[in-house]
């Protein structure tokens, strides 16, 4: 699979709405997967976060919309692979964004997670937090 670069990432900015974001976890957040999910909560209480630079929420929109998108390298609805090339966006996004990543946004992403998921995977929040 192609690995995605920042630029390329960006141009996804304009399938980002945060309705759009909020619409699709909801809707998707167990078939894609807390780690999945767990990587979009961190880089979207990044993008919220007031003392981001622009250069980083405009990459951090890009991810975030190519997740929105159903359709994208691999289809989402595909079973078990079709959020990989999303995992591989967003993983790639937060390792550019780590250094703004604060022990309150990592707090922020997993208590959203706890309150959607209950019993969270701990090795999952992990191997994400191993990406950085």
């Amino acid at each position: 699979m192609k690995n995605l670069s920042n630029e390329e990432i960006k141009g996804y900015g304009s399938n980002y709405s945060e309705s759009g974001l909020w619409s699709k976890i909801t809707n998707q957040a167990k078939q894609a997967g807390q780690k999945v999910i767990y990587t979009v909560l961190l880089l979207y209480y990044v993008l919220i976060s007031p003392d981001v630079p622009l250069k980083y929420k405009s990459i951090i929109v890009g991810a975030l919309g190519y997740f929105i998108l159903p359709v994208d390298l691999v289809p989402d609805f595909i079973p078990v692979a079709g959020y990989t090339d999303d995992l591989a966006a967003l993983a790639a996004v937060l390792r550019t964004v780590a250094d703004c990543l604060t022990p309150e946004i990592e707090a922020q992403a997993e208590a959203k997670m706890k309150s959607w998921f209950g019993d969270i995977d701990k090795s999952k929040i992990n191997e994400v937090n191993g990406l950085k």
